[in-house]
């Protein structure tokens, strides 16, 4: 799975998983990947600086299994800021903004994701902002069955 920035055309940048950039350039010309503010499907890659950095097997640490979508059981009071750097403090306040306000315009289906994913995307229901929990084999097969998910961003309460 690759991860890419994606912008829309009024500039709302998120975050979606791809098997492929081939995969990502199909579903982009169907009109498949939409933006989670506006709605538009007019997207393209963002710029995104490479991820670069040692091997997490030579720490003998397995890398982490990205959420789909995901809601914390209770959402925690954000750490106080102990002299974050301001940048870095601005882009996880508005992360929680982002994922604030997903999960405000969305319904939680909890693990029922992937079978509500599929009823709206063939018409069975009415098509409206849903999350909920799916392993990364649910999340692949709907994206090879071209409906669009998206995780949720992680922040660091989350681990606490």
């Amino acid at each position: 799975m690759i991860r890419y920035s994606v912008v829309c055309p009024d500039g709302h940048e998120f975050d979606g998983w791809f098997r492929s950039s081939e995969d990502f350039d199909a579903q982009a010309t169907r009109h498949l990947i939409e933006c989670p503010v506006c709605g538009k499907t007019d997207v393209r890659k963002a710029i995104m600086a490479p991820a670069v950095g040692g091997s997490r097997k030579a720490h003998g640490a397995a890398p982490p299994e990205p959420a789909v979508t995901a809601e914390p059981a209770e959402r925690p009071a954000a750490p106080p800021d102990i002299g974050v750097d301001p940048r870095a403090q601005a882009m996880l306040d508005a992360l929680r903004t982002y994922r604030d306000k997903m999960l405000e315009n969305s319904t939680n289906v909890g693990p029922r994701f992937a079978e509500e994913a599929r009823k709206m995307h063939v018409g069975e229901t009415e098509k409206k902002g849903i999350h909920g929990q799916a392993t990364r084999e649910e999340a692949e097969a709907l994206l090879e069955e071209g409906i669009p998910v998206a995780p949720l961003p992680i922040l660091p309460e989350d681990y606490n």
